[in-house]
């Protein structure tokens, strides 16, 4: 992965990097389901997601999708200067293709865009969560962080 060594390098980048492929298997699923309460049968039951469900077996939930693109964005977006994130939110989140159980997940970010703060900068970042072997990520999130060198005046 790349390690920027300052926010002056990663703003001059489009393409952050790649992570890791990660594993979305059903330890994960209902590691999931029990921190949200969202244990819906399409996401908790594989027996039942296998016979009567449209998918095979059981899917990873949009939320849980969501969320690994914060993992994949921390492992792919390190600034060797920046002390601590604000996490601002997200513009837009689009999910393309469910994420079966078993599939692996990567997430390959880019800088949309960026404006320098008092000691830090603002970006919008586009995060992509592919699927192993799949054509259409399974979902495209842009995120607005401010990242901080030093303590705001």
């Amino acid at each position: 992965m790349p390690r920027f060594t300052s926010l002056d390098e990663l703003l001059g980048h489009d393409e952050l990097g790649t992570s890791d492929w990660l594993p979305v298997d059903q330890d994960r699923i209902n590691g999931f389901a029990a921190i949200t309460g969202d244990h819906q049968w399409i996401h908790t039951d594989p027996e039942r997601a296998r016979k009567d469900g449209p998918f095979g077996t059981t899917i990873a939930h949009g939320a849980l999708t969501l969320s690994l693109c914060m993992t994949f964005l921390t492992e792919i977006v390190q600034v060797d200067t920046v002390t601590f994130v604000v996490n601002g939110g997200f513009d837009r989140v689009r999910f393309h293709t469910p994420v079966r159980c078993g599939a692996r997940l990567r997430g390959k970010v880019r800088l949309l865009e960026s404006r320098r703060l008092p000691g830090g900068a603002r970006l919008i970042l586009r995060t992509t969560a592919e699927i192993d072997g799949e054509r259409r990520p399974a979902c495209v999130a842009d995120q607005i962080l401010a990242l901080y060198e030093q303590t705001p005046d």
